[in-house]
């Protein structure tokens, strides 16, 4: 599983907001700043799920983060505190709730004390230097057009395309931009969703952004063993978002994720999934919006979801700001497949997954 989507390091390396790779994020909240131009932010999010299905586990299937069906649950809590790189900075997270125990369920660390740390780096941007910076640590993926944090994306729950791809890795990036428009980025980390790394294999990830004023273009392409107790059999994941604002009140994406897995059942069987996800924002008044989201994910060998599928979702979702720092969502989502794979009731399995869910965020600072 993994998908915040950082396309901070290189969209801090052309000077250009921190928002996801293809969202333009509801505006944060002013920053409070401690001593040491330190930065502090953080945000408390929670909601309440109703599934169709009536799920017998009382889980949504194949969701982040509204993983609860048919109960009041507490998302995520953060609070972050973050250095701007004067050469030298940090970024540190620190994290409480159900969101970050699925975020590091499958870290070979262990969830004991990884879960409550998102993300952990120093930042190094030497001056005349051209742009250049080097984060050491663990930070959130390169990949998809969702970030993880609610007040920073458009739809309360995570699509397949997050939910499906990686989350964070644990090594060193490097960016530069090459003119103002256009960046890239070089990282080595130990691999998917692990800080300590389960082979002595490493990954390699490419990334590039280009920038314009209406229209934006990103690309992550990561490659590497992820078995454990081995190197054989690499898996590459392509992942590319393009971005459109036509208006300052409307933003769209399409985001195209391609994975390969080398190897997945043995020599010479390989698994691949190819998916597809399109979605639109309109800011409707100065406290309200509108998104829309469709999903098409083709788990052709079963190798992610455990079962070879053509998965769809259609996600409905209108926003109220209150105040400054705290808005609501209210989301319809429609999951459906090609095979019996959603939970319903206590035995039974159904092709097909309704809920409606509200949540509220309450945050502070610039996360």
């Amino acid at each position: 599983m993994k998908y915040s989507r950082s396309a901070l390091s290189l969209l801090g390396a052309i000077g250009m907001s921190s928002c996801a790779w293809g969202q333009t994020s509801p505006d944060p909240a002013p920053p409070t700043t401690l001593p040491g131009k330190i930065q502090l932010s953080g945000l408390i999010d929670g909601y309440y799920s109703f599934n169709n299905n009536h799920p017998a586990s009382r889980f949504n299937t194949l969701r982040n983060f509204e993983v609860k069906a048919n109960q009041f649950s507490l998302n995520m809590v953060k609070l972050s505190l973050t250095r701007t790189t004067e050469p030298v900075g940090f970024t540190l997270d620190v994290g409480f709730g159900r969101a970050w125990q699925i975020f590091h369920a499958t870290d070979p660390a262990g969830t004991d004390v990884v879960q409550y740390i998102p993300q952990a780096y120093v930042s190094v941007k030497p001056n005349n230097w051209g742009g250049f910076q080097f984060d050491f640590g663990k930070f959130y993926t390169s990949a998809g057009a969702e970030l993880t944090e609610n007040n920073l994306t458009w739809s309360y729950g995570r699509g397949y395309l997050y939910t499906n791809g990686p989350y964070y890795h644990f090594g060193a990036r490097m960016t530069k931009p090459l003119n103002e428009h256009f960046a890239v980025g070089l990282q080595l980390v130990n691999g998917w969703n692990n800080v300590e790394d389960n082979n002595s294999g490493k990954t390699l990830g490419l990334t590039t952004a280009w920038t314009g004023k209406k229209i934006s273009w990103y690309n992550s392409y990561y490659a590497g063993p992820e078995k454990n107790n081995t190197s054989a059999g690499w898996r590459n994941f392509y992942d590319t978002v393009l971005n459109l604002n036509p208006s300052d009140k409307t933003s769209f994406y399409v985001n195209f994720d391609y994975g390969r897995e080398n190897e997945a059942f043995g020599v010479k069987n390989n698994a691949m999934w190819v998916a597809i996800g399109v979605a639109g924002r309109v800011q409707t008044t100065e406290h309200t919006a509108l998104s829309a989201r469709y999903e098409n994910y083709d788990d052709r060998n079963g190798f992610i979801t455990g079962q070879s599928q053509s998965l769809n979702s259609f996600t409905l979702t209108g926003e109220y700001k209150f105040v400054q720092g705290l808005l609501s969502r209210l989301e319809y989502r429609r999951d459906w497949s090609d095979k019996p794979f959603f939970e319903r009731g206590a035995l039974g399995q159904s092709k097909n997954q309704d809920t409606l869910t509200l949540g509220f965020v309450a945050f502070f600072g610039p996360n």
